[in-house]
């Protein structure tokens, strides 16, 4: 606990310190989130880049409700007994990117251990509904695992997002500490059955600040790159509650500059590492 205390009295350094969003196209999109009520992870999530990332038209939505069937260390994300499967929700979703009209979306979701097919089925009827509904949009999937079922990821390979990603979220030594339910060469496993199955672009991510080293993190990448993943994000881990895990370092700018030059190296398509970089940071820049 001395621990933890510690840690939490420590001041933010500068560099995670963001300004308010605002501008024109930010402001319609508030506007429009407000009065149709529509769900993104961007508000909910409050993250630091919305007002960034909607400026250019992408926008980050969360399916199959908003209660995991994991208890990660680190997600802010509910856990418990998810609610019956909403079967207008693929729809509702199309729905809220048009009135949005978002040129790059990103969908994610819970975990959904509960359900035989961990939820494929709905995530396919969502990229169709959304397809349906904005022939123009192209679409990042940020799926779980689903324990390495290769039917339920098979639906995903299927309806073809231009980009597919999955979380490898932190270093080995670290996965069980930090994703409980979860397992490291579990998903590398999917992420390399994605591309060999014919997603032209792959992503994965990581957090920084738990307690990895310099030489972990290098390791991750490699092992990512073993996994012919194209598209890699590396940020900062922050502290959801006193509930979560600790933030064991603030990982300075230079070091985050580092692992970019690192990663090109290795031969990635895209590098976003930074304090503030998220899954869907800059997301509509992993078209090109």
């Amino acid at each position: 606990m001395a621990e933890t205390s510690t840690v939490e009295k420590v001041k933010k350094p500068k560099w995670l310190r963001v300004k308010l969003p605002t501008g024109k196209k930010y402001t319609e999109l508030r506007g429009l989130v407000n009065k149709y009520d529509l769900h993104t992870i961007c508000t909910s999530g409050s993250c630091p880049n919305m007002g960034e990332c909607w400026g250019e038209g992408t926008a980050t939505f969360m399916i199959l409700g908003n209660i995991c069937t994991r208890s990660c260390g680190f997600c802010g994300v509910k856990t418990g007994r998810p609610e019956t499967v909403e079967w207008a929700e693929p729809e509702k979703v199309a729905r809220s990117i048009k009135l949005m009209s978002i040129k790059h979306a990103v969908i994610t979701s819970v975990d959904r251990d509960d359900l035989k097919d961990g939820g494929s089925i709905i995530w396919a009827e969502t990229v169709k509904a959304i397809r349906r509904a904005n022939p123009k949009t192209t679409l990042e999937t940020l799926i779980p695992d689903f324990q390495e079922d290769h039917k339920a990821l098979d639906r995903i390979i299927e309806v073809a997002p231009e980009v597919v990603s999955h979380n490898i979220e932190t270093v080995r030594r670290l996965t069980r500490e930090v994703r409980i339910q979860a397992k490291y060469d579990r998903s590398l496993a999917v992420l390399k059955y994605l591309k060999d199955q014919g997603i032209k672009r792959t992503k994965s991510g990581i957090m920084l600040g738990l307690g990895e080293t310099e030489e972990e993190v290098i390791q991750s990448m490699q092992d990512l790159a073993d996994a012919n993943v194209d598209i890699v994000t590396i940020g900062q881990y922050l502290q959801p509650s006193k509930k979560h895990l600790p933030v064991k370092e603030f990982i300075t700018p230079e070091q985050f500059k580092k692992y970019e030059e690192i990663g090109k190296k290795m031969g990635f398509r895209h590098v976003e590492s930074g304090a503030l970089v998220r899954s869907s940071y800059k997301a509509h820049k992993h078209m090109e």
